[in-house]
Order: structure tokens, then C-alpha cells, then sequence
């Protein structure tokens, strides 16, 4: 039932589980309880909203560099390494919210 839940709100948000990951982290984990885990697994949940802002500063950066590559294809190469580096900046924060709520939910 919350799978089913889950992909039909992926599905409505472009198909990007990526961005719904937070949410699934979140109210998954609940399902699993064991006692005194509550409080843990609420903080790797709330953790992993840092991969909303991630999602959306990528979706920036490449929007961004498909209008630069339009307006001007003769740039196309500059712009497309360009994105890359920026993409990889904007990827960090999301690995550093993983990293802590696998930290969360695995160690503490």
C-alpha cells in the first residue's frame, strides 16, 4: 500500500524518485521500528531533505545551460563543462545528507 502510494506520487512529480527519496526515507522507516530507533531514524529522515535542494539547484544549472546552448550553439562545449563542474557542486550536498543519514540509521 505505501509502495503503491509512493509511486504514484513519483509518477505525478515527473517520475523523479530522486526528489521523493526525503519523503520515502522519512515515513518508511516507521514501518520498522524497533524501540528507542524513533528518534534516530526521524533525524536520517529530516537529514535527507538536503536532497530536495540538490535536486532542484541541478534542475536550475541544467535549464540554465539548455537556454545559454540555444540563444548560442557555438558555446555548447564551454557551457556543457561547465554544467558538469556545477552539477558535481550542486551533487555534494545530497552526498554530504546521505552520507549523514546512513550515518544515523547504521552507527548511532
Amino acid at each position: 500500500m505505501f509502495l503503491e502510494v509512493l509511486k504514484n506520487s513519483c509518477i505525478l512529480t515527473g517520475g523523479s524518485f530522486i526528489t521523493m527519496l526525503p519523503i520515502y526515507t522519512l515515513f518508511s522507516q516507521f514501518m520498522f521500528l524497533a524501540e528507542g530507533d524513533g528518534y534516530k531514524l526521524l533525524g536520517a529522515g529530516i537529514c535527507s531533505f538536503g536532497m530536495i535542494g540538490a535536486s532542484l539547484g541541478q534542475g536550475i544549472v541544467g535549464y540554465g545551460a539548455c537556454i545559454a546552448m540555444g540563444r548560442n550553439p557555438e558555446v555548447a562545449p564551454k557551457v556543457t563543462g561547465t554544467l558538469i563542474i556545477t552539477a558535481g557542486f550542486a551533487e555534494s550536498g545530497a552526498i554530504y545528507a546521505l552520507v549523514i543519514s546512513i550515518l544515523l540509521i547504521f552507527v548511532a
